[in-house]
C-alpha cells in the first residue's frame, strides 16, 4: 500500500467524534504488521489512542488525530489531488507520519514513536488523557494542515455557552413578561464591543457567535435563550475567562466547554514560518515535550465540503517528518 492508498483507506473509514473505533482498529493492525510495538490506550468506552514504538526508548514523537468533523465524505481523487473528509485534517497526515517512520526505520533509526489520538475536533480528550500517563520525550511534532510550513505560534481557544432566562407572556403585554432574548442580546453586544487583546506575533483575539437560539414564536415573550461562542485568544485564557465573567455577571449562566491558552512552538532554520489561528492538541500535550507544528494541506480546505490535499504535499510531508525527526535527534 503506497501513501495515497493508505490515505484513501483511512478516509473511507468514518471516524466522527466517539466513532473512532474502526479506524483505530485498522491502524492497530496495520502498525502491528509493520513490526511496531503497539498499545491501545483507553480514553472512553470503545475509544482509544494508539501508541506505536519501534523500540523501547523515544526522544521524538510524531502525533496527530484520527477523528474528523462531519459529514463523512468518501475519498475521491484525480491525478494530482485526494478529496474527502480527513484528507488534510488529518488522515493524510497519519499516512505521511507512518511513511516517514518507515524511512527512519530503514536507516536503523528507532528512537521515535507514533501517537494517534481521538477527539481533537471536540474537546481534545484523547490528548488530555495521554498527557496524564507521564510519557516524556524531547520533542513532539504535531501534524495539522499548515501547508507544510512551520507554525511557530497558535491562538488559544475559549468555547462557551451563555444561557439567559426570562418570563414567558403574551407579546402584546411586554410589561407582564421578561425577554430572555433581550438579555442575551445585551450581553452579546457587550462581548462584541470589548477589546479582547492583541499580540505582536499572533495579532488580535477574535470571537465568533456561532449559535444563537431562543423563544418559541413571534407573539410569545421568550423565557430562555442561548448563545454558543468561540474565542480565538492571544492573551492567557484565564484573563479572557475573567473578562467574560465580568460581562455575563449574574445576568446569565456561563458554561465553559473547552479552553487553552495561546502557544509558541519550536523554530527550526530552513522552514518558512507562520502563525495559525486554529486550535490543536498542542496545549494539552505540552507536558510530554517541546512542540513543533507542521503538516500538508490548508486549514482553509479543512472542515469544508471541498476538503483536499495534493499528492505532492503528502510526499513532501513524508520528507519533512523524516528530516525533522533526524534533525531533532541530533539536538
Amino acid at each position: 500500500m503506497n501513501i495515497f492508498e493508505l490515505t484513501k483507506t483511512l478516509v473511507n473509514i468514518p471516524s466522527l467524534f466517539e466513532q473512532e473505533k474502526e479506524v483505530g482498529e485498522f491502524l492497530v493492525n496495520y502498525l502491528t504488521e509493520l513490526g511496531y510495538k503497539v498499545q491501545k490506550l483507553g480514553v472512553a468506552a470503545n475509544r482509544f489512542n494508539i501508541l506505536a514504538m519501534p523500540a523501547n526508548s523515544t526522544k521524538i514523537m510524531l502525533t496527530t488525530h484520527i477523528d474528523t468533523v462531519p459529514p463523512f465524505m468518501e475519498c475521491t481523487e484525480d491525478e494530482e489531488t485526494l478529496y474527502g473528509r480527513g484528507t488534510c485534517d488529518a488522515k493524510g497526515i497519519v499516512a505521511a507520519m507512518i511513511f516517514a517512520g518507515e524511512k527512519l526505520r530503514a536507516e536503523g533509526i528507532n528512537d521515535f514513536a507514533l501517537l494517534f489520538v481521538v477527539g481533537e475536533e471536540t474537546t481534545s480528550d484523547g490528548a488530555k488523557n495521554f498527557a496524564k500517563l507521564g510519557f516524556v520525550c524531547d520533542y513532539f511534532i504535531n501534524g495539522e494542515p499548515t501547508e507544510n510550513k512551520l507554525a511557530i505560534g497558535q491562538k488559544g481557544v475559549l468555547a462557551c455557552e451563555i444561557e439567559t432566562h426570562g418570563k414567558a407572556g403574551h407579546s402584546a403585554y411586554p410589561e407582564i413578561g421578561e425577554s430572555a432574548i433581550d438579555k442575551i442580546l445585551d450581553i452579546l453586544e457587550e462581548v462584541r464591543k470589548t477589546d479582547w487583546g492583541k499580540d505582536v506575533i499572533l495579532g488580535d483575539s477574535t470571537v465568533n457567535i456561532g449559535l444563537l437560539k431562543g423563544g418559541k414564536q413571534a407573539n410569545v415573550i421568550p423565557d430562555s435563550a442561548q448563545a454558543d461562542l468561540c474565542f480565538r485568544t492571544v492573551i492567557p485564557v484565564a484573563k479572557m475567562e475573567e473578562k467574560l465573567k465580568e460581562i455575563v455577571n449574574s445576568n446569565a449562566d456561563l458554561r465553559i466547554l473547552t479552553k487553552s491558552s495561546p502557544q509558541k512552538m519550536e523554530e527550526v532554520e530552513g522552514f518558512e514560518k507562520i502563525t495559525v489561528a486554529f486550535g490543536t492538541d498542542i496545549p494539552h500535550l505540552r507536558p510530554i515535550g517541546k512542540p513543533l507544528l507542521i503538516g500538508p494541506g490548508s486549514i482553509l480546505d479543512a472542515h469544508t465540503l471541498h476538503e483536499k490535499v495534493t499528492k505532492k504535499e503528502l510526499l513532501e510531508a513524508v520528507e519533512i517528518y523524516y528530516n525533522l525527526t533526524k534533525h531533532l535527534l541530533t539536538k
